[in-house]
């Protein structure tokens, strides 16, 4: 029989590995891992939940906004895959320790938004929340490139079911996130609307754990480094035609999951009130329960029959978010969608650690990577435009007089689409309270040139006509803000059709086996409806 050599032992296992970690120091690796995605959700939930404290302190449109959100997401797709080249060589535990000094740079730069805006304007303000996201998206896919693949080393016989509980970290950040918004981030919050800087340095708590355990432990080597793997074969194996179709799919995914998750609390905000945040918050909470269990269902389904059964849930409650409904029906609609994006993002990772094991870092890495730039340069900005475009062509029809008094100062564009002048963040939440925070603002500040400029607008243009335009002004925006979560339902629907092509291509050959590397290199398959550890054994005893 051949003898089997995998870098870490079963989490209930004693004794140590061959890396010298005890069961008790892979238990904190593991969690110190989760964690970083504790930090990540709770930043981008918190995120999405100020967007519209953003546009009315600083006057950004929608696609302005969505740029910004973006680039919270777009710099972790680009070191994902930049280190992934390198995790092997350079270890996780140094990936690990340099993103927890981005995380820290980065609350310090966003920090300062408010105190540029004030001393030099709009611009720099956009410019100083630009590179501060970006900077927490870059220390953030430092974390993805370490975290994937040393899961899959810690628990290489049950990767998929151990990268969902690894994944559980997201959802629950986005859990806690959701409810600070729901207490504190809106005006209309449960408890006080606090300052937005407060808020976006809380994600600062769990990365100071993370940190503190990164400096402490011992890093295991990854399975493909311990197996002999080289980078160029790691580079050969991720050419295969079917990975690149999984790398085509994850984009697909990045856009619908995280660009969505980026805007949907300030999309129902516009309907829904504090009660949108709470609504995140429940999507969350399903999402972080299902993930625990993702390992027994997807071995009774298997993870492409759970993935096309989750991209069609998802499509379904998307289309009915962004549909006129409230109550009991929006509720329902958030369950399905959150049933569906559950099992998106560490099943795909799952299904390419498990039948592209050579890959190793890389694979997971460029898979994730191309997720988050798709989710940042096409999911933030695209579901923002979408929804300028729609707003600006509801106004136009229903007030174009209102439409001329409420216009963004410059038009904004995506891709090819063409360019649109969407509506002014500062001037809707103007018109929305009649002037009432303006007013206060002002009078906390007033030699504030921002303020004195959106004043002098306000008394001289809005001010006679704010009556009129506050219905059109607010059925606009909600407009453009379903119409933007119909159009990406279209997103899952593709995503459904290539899991299904992706069945009936494994069932033609026989059903969805996992691959396993053994000491040597070597690949095994094995069923995936068997129990893993005897099923490996059996495998290792017919090929030795």
């Amino acid at each position: 029989m051949a003898e089997i050599n995998y870098q870490g032992p079963s989490p209930l296992g004693g004794g140590l590995n061959e890396n010298g970690l005890s069961p008790a120091r892979q238990r904190a690796i593991f969690f110190a891992s989760f964690m970083t995605l504790i930090a990540a959700g709770i930043g981008f939930a918190v995120r999405g939940g100020i967007l519209a404290d953003w546009g009315a302190e600083f006057g950004f449109t929608k696609s302005d906004l969505g740029v910004l959100f973006g680039a919270g997401l777009a710099g972790f797709g680009v070191t994902i895959i930049f280190f992934s080249f390198f995790a092997d060589t350079v270890g996780y535990r140094a990936l690990l320790l340099l993103a927890f000094v981005l995380l820290i740079l980065s609350a310090v730069i966003t920090l300062a938004a408010s105190p540029i805006y004030h001393s030099h304007g709009q611009h720099a303000c956009y410019w100083t929340l630009y590179i501060g996201t970006f900077v927490f998206s870059l220390a953030q896919g430092l974390c993805e490139a370490a975290i994937n693949p040393l899961t899959a080393t810690l628990f290489p016989k049950n990767k998929t079911h151990y990268l969902n509980i690894l994944h559980a970290g997201w959802p629950g950040g986005l859990m806690i996130g959701g409810l600070i918004n729901y207490l504190f981030a809106t005006k209309g919050a449960k408890v006080a609307h606090v300052q937005w800087e407060i808020l976006a340095s809380i994600y600062l708590l769990p990365t100071l754990y993370f940190g503190f355990v990164t400096l402490k432990e011992k890093f295991p080597i990854s399975e493909a480094k311990a197996a002999g793997i080289s980078l160029g074969q790691m580079i050969g194996a991720v050419l295969a035609p079917m990975l690149l179709f999984l790398f085509l799919i994850h984009a697909m995914v990045g856009y619908v999951e995280l660009g969505t998750d980026g805007w949907i609390q300030n999309i129902l905000n516009n309907t829904m009130g504090a009660t949108a945040s709470l609504l995140f918050t429940y999507c969350s909470i399903v999402m972080f329960i299902l993930r625990f269990f993702a390992g027994p269902i997807v071995h009774k389904i298997n993870p492409l029959g759970l993935l096309c059964i989750a991209a069609t849930c998802g499509a379904i409650g998307l289309y009915f978010l962004g549909s006129p409904t409230t109550g009991v029906i929006i509720w329902a609609a958030a369950t399905i969608f959150a049933i569906g994006k559950s099992f998106y993002w560490p099943t795909m990772l799952g299904v390419i650690g498990e039948r592209f094991p050579r890959g190793g870092a890389l694979a997971m890495g460029l898979s994730g990577g191309i997720g988050m730039l798709s989710a940042g340069f096409l999911g933030g900005p695209g579901i923002g435009y979408t929804q300028d475009y729609n707003a600006y062509h509801n106004l136009q029809a229903s007030a174009p007089a209102a439409y001329d008094r409420v216009k963004a100062d410059k038009p904004n564009q995506f891709l090819a689409f063409p360019a649109i002048q969407g509506l002014n963040g500062q001037k809707v939440d103007v018109i929305g309270d009649e002037g009432a925070t303006l007013k206060s603002d002002l009078a906390k500040k007033p030699t504030d040139e921002s303020l004195v400029s959106l004043n002098t607008w306000y008394t001289t243009v809005e001010k006679p006509h704010v009556t009129a335009d506050a219905k059109p002004v607010g059925e606009a925006v909600i407009y453009g803000g379903r119409k933007a979560l119909q159009v990406t339902s279209l997103v899952p629907v593709t995503m459904a059709g290539c899991y299904l092509l992706l069945v009936i291509y494994f069932i033609s050959r026989g059903g969805y086996k996992a691959v396993h590397l053994d000491a040597s290199g070597r690949e095994i398959e094995v069923a995936h409806t068997a129990s893993e550890e005897d099923a490996i054994e059996a495998a290792g005893t017919q090929q030795a």
